[in-house]
């Protein structure tokens, strides 16, 4: 039995994902499949740490250390093979917010920023909160794979000053190749676009693909783009704001972190700072093991999906633990198969329009949780189909 399949109480925590039902969907007997956190046990060392930096006692303001910098720097060289300095680093509450520092650091009013849609739904409300305008280059779909449209982001790129790349991709689990992010380089840096690169599911990549930092592609990506990162979604360490951004443009830092002080987001979680440091100086086995575990339950999820769902189409992802479905063949309106999946089905999923109209008929599916939970809500799914076939 794997660590993973131990099922963990998380309700009465105040969980989003859990406690937050009623809230979200109108009723707590879901199977809540959505928020991108897992329903695993961080690593025990994180625990560790977080338990002995409890028992000292005091838990005030906090600083940016050598310790802090120094186990990004060596996660990074060691996880994904790029060397940055510790002093192209800047913390951040959360990458989401780190985005609401970007646009008000480096555009005005009015101004486009690309997205490639279906996307991670924040991109949008970010851009828009801040009165800037949405440009979008949206996915296309060729034979259950997604794929950049570059005609289409050429000339988009004209209308645009920053582009938020989603890399990996969420929520279509696309792991962007070295070809695809040098074309997505090329484009920008010939229309003066500037990449802000969020790749917080980084470490959650499955073999044979492989994550390409944006800014390991050269010097000239390096000095245009900045990175959004955290270890929040690796080691289920959301609730404790432990992101951070890096670029090694000198000039685009200070920018940064003048508009991070600004609006009061340049504050470190004192637990979170440890929770990260142990995280990415003893997790990197952990890490391994999950990666296995998802694998396992993708591969048992997509032989049940072929089996007993013909009429939904899974994507498989190459990155995120998140599963991009397709029930366009049901025939619903986005309306009905919300309600058919909430009130027949039982599950907690996102939206698939959500994240833009091109996700019409989709829904996101969480499945890093214990194997167990993941059969029942699949099971749930086909006995609801099961039952909607013979009415």
């Amino acid at each position: 039995m794997s660590i993973f399949d131990t099922s963990v109480d998380r309700r009465n925590t105040g969980c989003m994902k859990w406690d937050g039902l009623k809230r979200r969907f109108g009723r707590d007997d879901l199977i809540p499949l959505w928020v991108a956190d897992m329903d695993f046990l961080s690593p025990p060392a994180v625990i560790e740490a977080l338990v002995e930096r409890a028992r000292h006692g005091v838990y005030g303001y906090a600083v940016k250390t050598d310790r802090y910098t120094d186990s990004i720097v060596g996660w990074m060289k060691a996880r994904h093979g790029i060397e940055i300095s510790p002093e192209w680093i800047a913390p951040a509450p959360g990458v989401v917010p780190a985005l609401s520092v970007i646009v008000q650091a480096f555009t005005e009013p009015g101004d486009g920023i690309l997205i490639q849609p279906p996307v991670y739904h924040p991109f949008k409300r970010v851009i828009e909160g801040w009165g800037r305008t949405v440009v979008e280059n949206p996915l296309v779909e060729s034979n259950g794979r997604y794929e950049m449209d570059f005609d289409d982001l050429e000339r988009k790129a004209k209308e645009a000053k920053v582009m938020f790349l989603c890399s990996p991709h969420n929520p279509v689990g696309r792991v962007w190749t070295r070809q695809e992010l040098e074309r997505v380089a090329d484009i920008c840096l010939r229309h003066g676009v500037l990449v802000v690169s969020d790749e917080i599911h980084a470490d959650i990549v499955f073999a044979p693909h492989r994550h390409i930092p944006f800014a390991s592609l050269g010097p000239e990506c390096s000095q245009n783009s900045i990175t959004c990162h955290a270890p929040s979604k690796t080691f289920n360490l959301a609730g404790l704001n432990t992101a951070y951004i890096w670029t090694a443009n000198e000039s685009l830092r200070a920018a940064y972190e003048k508009a991070s002080h600004r609006a009061s987001m340049a504050e470190l979680n004192v637990f979170g700072i440890e929770a990260m440091i142990a995280a990415y100086q003893h997790g990197a086995a952990w890490l391994d093991e999950l990666l296995a575990y998802l694998q396992s339950s993708l591969n048992e999820m997509e032989d049940f999906v072929r089996q007993e769902l013909p009429e939904v189409r899974m994507f498989r992802p190459e990155g995120t633990y998140m599963v991009w479905l397709d029930f366009r063949a049901l025939g619903m309106n986005d309306e009905e198969l919300d309600r058919f999946l909430r009130d027949e089905a039982r599950l907690g999923l996102n939206e698939g329009h959500l994240f833009g109209s091109q996700g019409s008929g989709f829904q996101r599916m969480n499945i890093a949780c214990p194997r167990p939970l993941l059969r029942q809500a699949l099971q749930q799914l086909s006995d609801a189909l099961t039952r909607r076939r013979r009415a």
